[in-house]
């Protein structure tokens, strides 16, 4: 029965230390001081044929919405055509491919999650190999920090949060 009661007040013990941990300042509610690294994924938006939007950000919803907003821009159609068709999370080293069938048809292709260029560029020649391609060339590259290294186009960063209206 001790050791029972122990065991109970031990696991109450470790329970209870984050909680603890946390200190009010100035009145203020406490909050953890444990923060998670931000990290950033990549959302593409794509009409066929028409228009493609890209950007990155720390939240699938945020950076989606920002994708569809620049395929609307970019292609002059609804925010129902351009429906965003990838979300890759964390990013990493990303590439945008365009590739065109045999049979006419043309689209983006986007790499993502690789750990450096080398692995990148491996896994482009792979998809650029398939047979029934007429086309198909890098157009951008991003790294793992989200700057793109390679090509022209948007910037696929989010936009600044609008400033509080005092």
């Amino acid at each position: 029965m001790l050791r029972m009661s122990m065991f109970a007040a031990a696991v109450l013990g470790l329970l209870s230390a984050p909680v603890l941990a946390q200190e009010a300042v100035d009145g203020e509610e406490a909050v953890d001081s444990f923060v998670l690294p931000a990290f950033n994924g990549i959302a593409v938006s794509q009409a066929p044929e028409a228009g493609l939007g890209v950007c990155f950000g720390p939240f699938a919803a945020d950076a989606m919405d920002c994708a569809v907003a620049q395929c609307v821009q970019q292609s002059g159609l609804g925010p129902e055509d351009c429906a965003p068709n990838l979300w890759c999370y964390p990013h990493g080293w990303v590439a945008d491919i365009f590739m065109q069938h045999s049979e006419g048809p043309h689209w983006h292709k986007f790499v993502c999650d690789q750990q450096d260029q080398l692995n990148l560029d491996a896994i482009v020649k792979t998809e650029c190999a398939k047979d029934f391609l007429i086309g198909c060339e890098v157009v951008r590259i991003w790294d793992n920090e989200g700057q793109q290294v390679f090509g022209e186009g948007a910037d696929p960063q989010l936009p600044a949060p609008p400033t509080a209206i005092e």
